[in-house]
């Protein structure tokens, strides 16, 4: 017999599949779905990741006041709830943004390639699957990389589309003093061994076709979003309007523009923005951040939004965004928050 104390949650996937799910008291809504075989994306399992996240669309979860959230104030408000943290009040319906049949994380090997300084603080890394491995991700989720050596693992965005396995492109921003910025300034070289695990991450790019498309990108938050640019360029019709801001502090620390002019060149509907925060003495950049080189004739009724880079940044655009007339709910965002 169910206890009277269990509430039921119907986990609504994008596919159409429901699986129902029982959640006793006091029991996190993840943990009972590890335990059901319910198909939930998660990674960190602690609230910092926010690869669970899902859509409360009636009854009552609420997460928990004792645990970190990667979800700011707006998305709680909108219903979006982290599965690792919330505790279930009433039997529920929450919905997925993706099938119940998206990828299952897996351990893989790859080798180094290359290892590029592309600015002061940041490093394009090359790596290639070893030959029968293979890792499947829709385009902006991530996978976790071991730091040779350490035992540690961190989390980074692929830079390349699926259609470039066994290839895979990383940019990485490096510390003064971290585990993986110290790895890759004295000691990787090619043809290293690393582990990787993935995919992870409820942000990817959304298989519906909006009138436009707007990216803000912060840092090495343009990860993500150059993998998201070069699936749109892969599909057959029209293309839509798409909108890349892109912002780093100054310039030394601007990488990554032939591969803007690349996509430019290769996409007619592209249009990308650079900001510096600390200005640009040539004039060449808009001198602010990529939130507000976004103005209200950029934004259409249907627009989507996609948002990564520091937790600053994306709170700062889910506001600025919404002020133009984006409807939150097509706003999606990963914050890059440092592990070290």
């Amino acid at each position: 017999m169910t206890a009277s104390n269990d509430h039921t949650i119907t986990c609504r996937f994008s596919d159409g599949i429901e699986h129902l799910l029982k959640v006793p008291e006091g029991t996190e809504v993840l943990h009972a779905a590890l335990a059901s075989n319910v198909p939930i994306l998660h990674q960190c399992q602690s609230g910092s990741c926010g690869s669970c996240i899902g859509k409360v669309v009636n009854g009552d979860l609420q997460m928990r006041k004792d645990t970190a959230s990667s979800l700011l104030k707006d998305e709680q408000e909108q219903g979006l709830r982290l599965m690792c943290s919330s505790l279930a009040y009433a039997d529920s319906t929450v919905e997925f943004e993706y099938p119940s049949t998206l990828f299952a994380p897996r351990q893989v090997s790859a080798f180094v390639d290359s290892i590029e300084w592309i600015a002061t603080d940041a490093v394009r890394l090359k790596l290639e699957l070893a030959e029968g491995d293979w890792v499947d991700f829709s385009p902006g989720q991530f996978v976790r990389m071991e730091i040779p050596g350490s035992g540690q693992w961190r989390s980074y965005s692929m830079a390349t589309s699926p259609e470039q396995i066994p290839k895979l492109d990383f940019l990485i921003r490096t510390l003064p003093d971290g585990v993986m910025s110290n790895y890759l300034r004295d000691k990787a070289a090619i043809d290293d061994v690393i582990k990787l695990e993935g995919s992870f991450g409820s942000f990817f790019l959304r298989e519906q076709r909006a009138a436009s498309n707007i990216m803000i990108a912060g840092g090495t938050g343009l990860a993500p979003m150059l993998s998201m640019l070069d699936v749109i360029r892969q599909r057959s019709g029209r293309k839509p309007r798409t909108l890349l801001s892109f912002g780093c502090m100054n310039e030394d620390a601007l990488f990554a523009l032939e591969d803007l002019d690349l996509r430019q060149y290769w996409m007619k509907e592209l249009e990308v923005r650079i900001s510096l925060d600390q200005g640009c003495p040539t004039g060449q950049y808009r001198s602010g951040n990529p939130v507000e080189a976004i103005t209200r004739e950029d934004v259409g009724s249907d627009t989507i939004a996609y948002l990564c880079g520091p937790p600053g940044m994306v709170k700062a655009a889910f506001g600025h965004l919404q002020s133009l007339g984006v409807e939150l709910a097509n706003i999606h965002a990963e914050q890059f928050v440092p592990s070290e």
